[in-house]
């Protein structure tokens, strides 16, 4: 992560984003099948391999328990255990989907995904930001050229130059993106040399 053309700024006063959280996402727990009631189970991040935070889950049948211990900077260890009830909507085509209501204190609003700090809360609760709420224009041109990169299966980083045409690729096909992303490249470079007040 990082470097120039990777997309990520920070500015004095901006939001904190969700990427800067960790979540939980109810249609996930769904799919995995852990929304059974009257059952338990564990739920953890990691970074390079290793967990860096867990928390236990159990279900019920309009709610789960949220169990986990948290600490802000050097304070010491707080316990917490606390419910998040779950809303089902009716799919159009049948079945049905999950929320969460976010527990924090006067919320309640029905979202997919809660962020972890003291609580689990919904985004608007912690004011969080998409990542793409925070991208320049440039940086913006840089990830839709990253994006054709990673269809041509070319190296990431709009500075390493282009590749070659992927294989059983036709070629109207390969022109048209190659064309796209050199449009892109050519856009975020153009950025970062006027924020670095450089001739492009």
């Amino acid at each position: 992560m990082g470097g120039i053309g990777s997309g990520r700024h920070w500015y004095w006063g901006a939001k904190d984003t969700t990427d800067d959280y960790r979540s939980i996402d109810v249609r996930r727990w769904k799919r995995d099948g852990l929304l059974i009631p009257d059952q338990a189970f564990g739920w953890q991040w990691s970074r390079h391999g290793e967990v860096v935070a867990s928390i236990r889950v159990r279900t019920e049948l309009s709610r789960v328990i949220l169990t986990y211990r948290h600490r802000s900077g050097g304070e010491d260890w707080k316990d917490e255990s606390y419910p998040v009830y779950l809303d089902w909507t009716t799919c159009h085509l049948g079945g049905q989907r999950p929320w969460f209501l976010c527990p924090a204190r006067g919320c309640g609003r029905r979202v997919a995904i809660l962020y972890g700090g003291g609580i689990f809360a919904c985004r608007h609760c912690y004011q969080l930001a998409y990542p793409s709420q925070r991208e320049t224009w440039d940086d913006r041109a840089a990830r839709k050229a990253d994006r054709i990169r990673d269809k041509l299966g070319w190296e990431p980083g709009i500075l390493n130059g282009n590749g070659w045409k992927p294989k059983g690729m036709h070629w109207n096909t390969f022109e048209r993106l190659t064309a796209e992303h050199d449009a892109f490249v050519q856009i975020s470079l153009a950025g970062i040399a006027q924020r670095f007040g450089m001739k492009f």
